[in-house]
């Protein structure tokens, strides 16, 4: 620590940090625009310069380390008169439009003009004019001569997202901020440069004339779609949320969300259910009241009750509901007698409950991550799947840590280098864990055990083991893909079994906003009820489903809304019509996150509460208020909580971290090697869920093209097809017709073809075998 004077407050600050950070922490405020705390130091704008004492003349704050003795003056006549010296020049070239610009009201630009410009301009010359530039359609550009070459943007692209999308060309005032040879910006995480421009070049396209920044209510929340659970801030105007930025939270987001989190409020008010429906005799549907649609519920369950029993009925829920919809979800379904509850509606391995010990998690906070100095991270499409972990261990690359990858797909995680990867069809992720097992073992001079003992390590899990031996902070991440497989208990127990070879942490990524939330809400089948995976594999008489569109959202795909409209009461409970008005009876409109009250608990097991941001759509009523009228006109006990919140401590007054656990109690093994074609099935990160997929800004992304059939170049030559080819691929379900697309990072025998699109849905399972050939 060094000591030093600002403005007359004698303070201590770290060796090597600068001066406007010793500033900021004792709460002296110096004018910027390029500095950003999570950003590198550019020192580009100037506007942060202040007068040291013994130097010649004023140094930029931001990049000026702290001396022991330094004296500083960030109000003194010098400092202040260098400080509007340079607001001078950035106005020279900036439009005076503030009052047609959405940034205007929260611009920082604006702002510090009050204090430093002057109020008229020496400038007569032309001002120059700057021709926008395509960033795709999340990202308006359509007035980047109010840029102040800040390069925020270029800095956040590059250091958070990991990808230089954006950059600088030419120099004094021909620079532009520019595409990579006008291509759009295509990264998970490009919004957030949006949030960090100073100005109102770069804004949000969707929202862009919507309204202005004073007519905005400002409403915390957490967004659903992912498990880090982000912090945000619902902008509303008339109680509809037009934006979403980010709440700074460092235990959690950071001041970054993902474009998901960002831009999925535009699929909030498309195809709205307004108002219960009731499907007629001859399929037709009609508009009830809320009192005819749940007595027609009770009534036709009471009557499957008599005549079928009680095991005849189903309850499937979503990674998206809230803890307490799902409480009150597996309470109405016991309480009718079943034992059918579930809202993992792609897991597949009946084996996967017995294998645990308690409810899965990450296996440690959030912000460990960054600390974490090796890390293998099985069966995930990382960047995809949870963009905002992968931000954090791309920043712990940066600072040495080693993360490698056993995955089917070896998509680029953008990381400044990967230490290790294994690359095998999806079967055969289990046997890979145990070769790096074995040959973690060895590494670490310990015996392999005897379910490996046949095992020969290839030379890339030596590899990859070796980086991971060398460790003291060691971690083994599950992703969604390993979870979900159909050998996802045997994969388990082997990563189980690397995890205490290395003395490593086992932790779980999770899907969705709310899976360990699910589980602590007692939302899975146990005393032999069926998984989601059952129910929609056998049709059941009656079935619940919340908050989810199976055709989409079920490893069955399309058999899935086959086995619901065999049923014979469906009763759907969703914000949309359309996600149900093919299969459901009776449709019951809920409220999406935004309006209604309720608690995520993300991957870290933080439970966080939220109130709704929007008033309800038309008839929509909050899913946990359904579910606790139903139980009452069910005549059932313990439906009586009048608050969102008295459910949420039924559920959780015992505590959460005491019922988190990674103990796995499967038995290690081998699995058979599968011949032929294997698919390899991602979600996209735009088509998780029902908000989302109805989100037309993202849906316009690359990232949501429809999917092709992507395999390696041996495997293409074995099938003898080109590149472009339209090939028919079948299941043991169905067949559809995509392009072939040849991609070297797709493991041998196997075919990637992307999940949640109706236009793969008859395909159904995401893990078996394929038949491949051209059209």
């Amino acid at each position: 620590m060094v000591e030093l004077t600002i403005d007359g407050i004698k303070l201590e600050a770290p060796e090597g940090s600068m001066v406007i950070q010793a500033a900021h922490e004792a709460g002296v405020y110096v004018p910027h625009f390029c500095y950003h705390k999570k950003l590198s130091i550019a020192a580009n704008c100037r506007m942060c310069l202040v007068d040291v004492e013994k130097a010649p003349k004023p140094l930029p704050a931001c990049a000026t380390p702290v001396t022991n003795g330094m004296v500083v003056h960030t109000r003194s006549e010098k400092a202040i008169s260098a400080q509007k010296d340079v607001m001078e020049f950035l106005l020279i070239n900036h439009p005076l439009d503030c009052p047609v610009c959405d940034q205007g009201g929260e611009c920082q630009l604006q702002d510090l003009a009050v204090g430093y410009g002057g109020s008229t301009s020496r400038y007569e010359e032309e001002k120059r004019v700057v021709a926008a530039k395509s960033m795709g359609p999340l990202i308006s550009t359509e007035a980047m001569q109010r840029c102040i070459h800040c390069t925020r943007c270029v800095r956040t692209g590059e250091e958070i997202a990991g990808i230089q999308e954006v950059g600088m060309l030419g120099r004094g005032e021909h620079a532009e901020i520019t595409t990579f040879v006008g291509r759009a910006v295509e990264s998970e995480l490009s919004g957030n440069m949006i949030d960090v421009c100073p100005v109102g070049a770069l804004l949000s396209k969707p929202f862009h004339f919507q309204a202005r920044s004073w007519e905005l209510g400002r409403r915390r929340t957490v967004s659903p779609h992912d498990s880090v659970g982000a912090n945000i801030v619902a902008h509303t105007k008339m109680d509809k949320v037009l934006r979403v930025v980010p709440f700074e939270n460092d235990e959690v987001n950071e001041c970054w969300i993902s474009d998901r989190d960002r831009f999925a409020y535009a699929g909030l008010y498309q195809d709205r259910l307004e108002h219960p429906m009731i499907r007629e005799n001859d399929g037709t549907w009609r508009e009830a009241s809320w009192n005819a649609a749940l007595q027609m519920i009770v009534h036709g369950v009471k009557a499957i009750q008599e005549k079928f029993g009680n095991d005849q009925i189903g309850s499937i829920g979503s990674a998206q509901s809230t803890t307490e919809e799902l409480a009150l979800l597996a309470r109405l379904t016991r309480a009718l007698g079943s034992e059918n509850v579930d809202f993992r509606l792609r897991q597949t391995d009946a084996r996967f409950d017995s294998a645990l010990e308690g409810t899965p998690w990450l296996g440690m906070p959030l912000a460990e991550l960054n600390q974490l100095d090796r890390v293998v991270v099985i069966g995930s499409f990382l960047r995809k799947d949870h963009p905002l972990m992968a931000q954090r261990l791309r920043q712990a690359v940066k600072q040495g840590t080693q993360v490698s990858f056993i995955d089917s797909a070896a998509d680029d995680p953008l990381f400044t280098h990967v230490a290790g990867r294994l690359t095998v069809a999806p079967s055969q992720l289990a046997n890979a864990i145990a070769e790096v097992s074995v040959a973690a073992a060895l590494a670490k001079n310990q015996t392999p055990i005897s379910e490996f003992e046949s095992v020969q390590p290839s030379d890339a899990a030596k590899t990859l083991a070796d980086s991971l031996a060398s460790g003291e902070r060691v971690a083994v991440f599950l992703g969604n893909m390993a979870v979900s497989s159909d050998q996802a208990s045997v994969i388990m127990a082997n990563a189980s079994v690397l995890a205490k070879t290395l003395g490593a942490t086992l932790g779980f990524l999770t899907a969705g906003g709310n899976t360990v939330g699910g589980y602590l809400a007692g939302a899975t089948p146990v005393n032999g009820g069926l998984t989601a995976e059952q129910m929609l594999a056998q049709s059941l008489r009656a079935y619940f489903v919340l908050n989810t569109e199976p055709g989409l959202d079920s490893d069955l795909g399309a058999r899935a809304v086959e086995t619901l409209k065999g049923s014979t009461l469906a009763v759907a409970m969703t914000p949309y019509k359309s996600a149900a008005q093919d299969w459901a009876d009776v449709m019951l409109p809920i409220a999406p996150f935004t309006e209604t009250s309720g608690t995520f608990v993300n991957a870290e097991g933080r439970a966080q509460s939220f109130k709704g941001v929007a008033a309800p759509v038309a008839d929509t009523r909050p899913a946990w208020k359904v579910l606790r009228v139903l139980g009452n006109l069910f005549e059932l006990d313990g439906f009586d909580e009048e608050t969102s919140e008295s459910v949420r401590d039924t559920v959780i007054s015992s505590g959460v971290v005491n019922r988190l656990s990674n103990e796995i109690k499967a038995t290690p093994a081998l699995v058979a090697k599968v011949d032929g074609i294997e698919r390899i099935a991602d979600v996209p990160i735009y088509r998780t869920d029902a908000m989302v997929r109805r989100s037309e800004p993202l849906q316009q992304t690359p990232a949501s093209a429809l999917p092709t059939a992507r395999m390696n170049a041996d495997t293409f030559a074995q099938l003898q097809l080109v590149d472009g080819d339209q090939v028919r691929v079948k299941s043991a379900q169905g067949e559809i017709s995509l392009t072939a697309q040849v991609d070297n990072t797709i493991a041998a025998n196997s075919v990637r073809i992307a999940a949640a699109f109706a236009e793969t849905a008859a395909l159904g399972s995401a893990f078996g075998q394929l038949t491949v050939e051209r059209v």
